[in-house]
């Protein structure tokens, strides 16, 4: 690329900005050609056509009307439709996508939501605007713990967020630890009898199976199998049993977590011509199912990350130390230079909440850190019993509300 005001148009949105009674601002830097108001440019990063209207430059606060813009130029646009911090606006003859901004990686989470229910929508709006505003501020919905999840550098930078979320807004907000999402696995296998029958006046419901409850290696994920044979249970009827099955296991023996990893086979029942339905074997499934596990020595699995950080030497026994009070593994340690060292270690997901803000205050900032998911393990029995209280007492608050 060269800054030739004749060359094809290419420029770089390095900022968005969202006022009120304007809309969004898109920051662009022209690195190559020239391009009018009012011209329709392509986001080659989205594949989409963008209008440049309300093309200005920026002097401090003020932004001043511009007819054009030159290579080299850094300009204003409002109310692009789908352009992001991060995209290239280019011609449609002449595509090109620009190197994008290195950004950090979020190092601390939290679990944030509305403090009053009716500001559930304008909460999520708020933080997708905060985002666009700011890419180091994440955002997602986690699907398991059906938590929203802000992500930032440190705990300050997402409290300035917040901040600026109920200033501009008018969302208040609170944040706490994220759960953390447990699974459940099982380790000896059972068969037990799922039977469904209710009378109550007119056509009843019956339905009865029985099923075989074992475990799978690691990552097998759940096989169901049919091994009716005779007819005592019609075909159509199995999916049914099926699927109970699924909507227990999802819902967890121990604290609510889903069952993972397992076979299941229906092996017999029986059926009634009449009262006999879908909605009957799938409950007979659900009762079959409880049944079982109970057979299986089930035990919680708790999510382990894998983490990576780069430490001054002089504190090597401190996070080392400190590794270990967290129940964590040391991997192995490398040398980084003549002061600093890279620890490897795995550490329970459950003891990393604000670790990076306490690895800050361990090496006086001078620190690298870095989280990946590795896999779970079973939990140590005094974890166990501690989420299995909490996932009991959180039931029963739900349960009398």
């Amino acid at each position: 690329l060269h800054a030739d005001d004749d060359a094809p148009f290419a420029a770089l949105v390095f900022k968005t900005q969202s006022e009120p009674h304007v809309g969004t601002i898109s920051y662009l830097r022209v690195l190559s050609g020239s391009m009018t108001a009012g011209a329709d440019v392509h986001n080659a990063t989205r594949d989409g056509t963008e209008r440049l209207a309300n093309l200005a430059a920026p002097l401090g606060r003020e932004r001043v009307e511009v007819l054009r813009v030159h290579a080299g130029d850094i300009c204003t646009v409002a109310k692009l439709r789908n352009t992001h911090t991060n995209d290239t606006l280019s011609t449609r003859a002449h595509p090109i996508r620009l190197p994008a901004i290195a950004l950090p990686e979020p190092l601390v989470h939290f679990a944030v939501r509305a403090t009053s229910r009716n500001d559930e929508e304008k909460l999520q709006v708020g933080l997708h605007a905060l985002h666009d505003e700011d890419p180091t501020l994440e955002v997602h919905l986690d699907a398991e713990t059906h938590e929203t999840i802000l992500s930032g550098l440190g705990e300050r930078h997402v409290e300035v967020a917040l901040a600026r979320l109920t200033r501009r807004y008018g969302v208040g907000a609170e944040l706490a630890a994220p759960r953390i999402a447990y699974r459940e696995a099982l380790f000896g296998t059972g068969s037990a009898r799922g039977r469904h029958k209710k009378q109550s006046g007119g056509r009843g419901q019956f339905g009865d199976c029985h099923v075989t409850i074992s475990p799978l290696p690691r990552g097998e994920g759940y096989v169901f199998v049919d091994s009716i044979v005779g007819g005592a249970i019609p075909s159509k009827y199995i999916p049914a049993v099926d699927a109970g099955i699924r909507e227990a296991a999802q819902r967890g023996v121990l604290a609510g977590a889903p069952v993972v990893d397992f076979r299941a086979e229906v092996t017999d029942g029986s059926f009634h011509s009449v009262d006999s339905s879908e909605l009957a074997f799938r409950l007979a499934g659900i009762l079959a199912f409880k049944a079982a596990v109970a057979q299986c020595r089930p035990a919680l699995l708790e999510p382990i990350d894998s983490v990576e950080m780069e430490v001054p030497t002089a504190v090597l026994g401190d996070v080392l130390g400190d590794v270990s009070s967290r129940r964590g593994h040391i991997l192995g340690t490398d040398s980084a230079g003549p002061r600093m060292t890279v620890v490897r270690a795995t550490i329970p997901r459950a003891e990393l909440h604000l670790y990076a803000t306490h690895l800050r205050g361990l090496t006086h900032g001078n620190c690298r850190f870095r989280a990946r998911a590795a896999g779970y393990e079973v939990a140590p029995a005094e974890v166990s019993a501690r989420v299995v209280e909490a996932a009991q007492k959180a039931q029963q608050e739900t349960h009398h509300g």
